[in-house]
């Protein structure tokens, strides 16, 4: 099985600049600069079918498509690394691992999009990181990778690493520009579309960390190649995972795209934790709405991911057993959700507190039938947030229903958690 971002990976440590380079480090970035135009390693991603791994799975080829060539100015990417949702950790194992991988995908992105200085922003808290990416930058400068006359060509680059103040929101492509201009960070308007009007009123690309680091390997094996990668036909490349929760062994590993859930629990994961069945998963993250046992053989990737009626996401997969109340799951993910809302706009600031309310009173015994209608409603109501936040907070309410309602039901009828009862004998 192919591995490209942890290809180099020593566990323990980061990989070296020197490791780095003797593995072919930085090969991709030098032929691009002498044999291929901007336009050319575009087009490499398009025809990849990269698709963004921060959460979106937007197509990475077609947004860079998005930035206007004739507009004066400087133009900015911004690479997204403010990874703050529970049960996703795959960015900070990556760039504790091999950094330079990073550094490398985002010259090469630079160069395709005609960028002269990009930032890093991210997440307040992961340090090593942090430290890690600010050496890369500086051994790469003085190999030549970064600065002016990059490799003896006329492209120049400077990278900047911003440490995020540490709110979940700033993960929003525009509210972490605010944050990156110096203001508060909430989610602007669109359109314009940052691709036309972004950082400092400049066209901008905001990528994901996993996904510019997918970038070398396009360029250097190519679109073929990288799409052969994936377990399905209609996917491209592979995939991080990084599962926690009650399996015997929680991990982020990297796979083909598309390898079923069960697979990844059962064969590489060594499967449940002794005494343990499976009850449910977040498949993508703390935003998505959970997948059974009935998705076991779901695909995940993208588009079969959706069709199974949740979202791939960042593909953080939190596993839950036989013990886990999925009500008091459910509460304890919208409490994070309430808390982090920016308060922009009624219908998260006001409606996520309204929802932890409700599911605190179910979950205490205290619940009341039509609480149940006043919960759907709320999962399609809160669609019209300003942001993706109150929708996303939605999605495992939304599973709570339509997966576990007769759960929520009994927790209502019972006037206790029915999971605890049981627990207890």
């Amino acid at each position: 099985m192919s591995q490209i971002l942890f290809r180099h990976d020593r566990l323990d440590r980061a990989v070296t600049f020197a490791e780095y380079r003797a593995q072919g480090g930085f090969r991709a970035l030098e032929t691009a600069l002498a044999d291929l135009s901007p336009d050319a390693v575009q087009q490499a991603v398009i025809d990849s079918g990269l698709r963004g791994r921060g959460g979106a799975g937007f197509p990475t080829g077609k947004k860079w498509s998005f930035v206007p060539r004739n507009l004066p100015g400087p133009r900015y990417l911004i690479c997204n690394c403010d990874e703050m949702e529970p049960g996703t950790y795959k960015d900070r194992v990556l760039l504790e691992h091999n950094p330079h991988l990073l550094v490398e995908g985002m010259a090469l992105a630079c160069y395709a999009l005609g960028v002269e200085h990009a930032f890093i922003f991210i997440r307040r808290g992961y340090e090593l990181a942090a430290l890690n990416l600010k050496s890369s930058i500086a051994e790469a400068h003085k190999a030549g990778f970064l600065g002016a006359n990059i490799c003896g060509s006329t492209f120049n680059l400077d990278l900047d690493v911003h440490q995020s103040a540490g709110r979940y929101i700033c993960g929003e492509e525009t509210a972490l520009m605010n944050a990156l201009e110096g203001i508060r960070a909430n989610p602007r308007s669109k359109p314009p579309f940052p691709a036309v009007k972004g950082l400092w009123g400049q066209p901008t690309v905001v990528n994901n960390v996993e996904t510019l680091a997918n970038i070398p390997a396009i360029v250097a094996h190519g679109p073929d190649w990288f799409k052969a990668l994936a377990a399905t036909p209609e996917g491209a490349g592979t995939k991080l995972f990084c599962v926690s929760g009650h399996v015997q062994r929680p991990l982020c590993l990297e796979l083909p795209i598309g390898t079923p859930l069960g697979e990844i629990i059962d064969s590489h994961c060594g499967g449940m934790r002794p005494g343990s069945t499976f009850k449910a998963c977040i498949p993508g993250g703390a935003s998505t709405p959970y997948f059974t046992r009935d998705h076991w053989t779901v695909p995940m990737d993208f588009d079969p991911v959706a069709k199974a009626g949740s979202r791939l996401g960042t593909g953080g997969i939190v596993v839950f057993d036989q013990t886990t109340c999925m009500v008091a799951a459910t509460l304890n993910l919208v409490r994070f959700f309430a808390r982090e809302s920016c308060g922009w706009c009624t219908p998260c600031r006001e409606g996520l507190p309204f929802v932890r309310h409700i599911l605190e009173r179910i979950e205490a015994g205290r619940g009341d039938m039509a609480d149940i209608e006043v919960l759907r409603e709320h999962v399609a109501k809160l669609n019209y947030a300003f942001c993706a936040l109150a929708p996303g907070a939605m999605g495992p309410v939304e599973g709570l229903l339509r997966l576990f309602e007769d759960e929520v039901r009994e927790h209502i009828t019972r006037g206790k958690c029915p999971v605890r009862l049981t627990a207890k004998g």
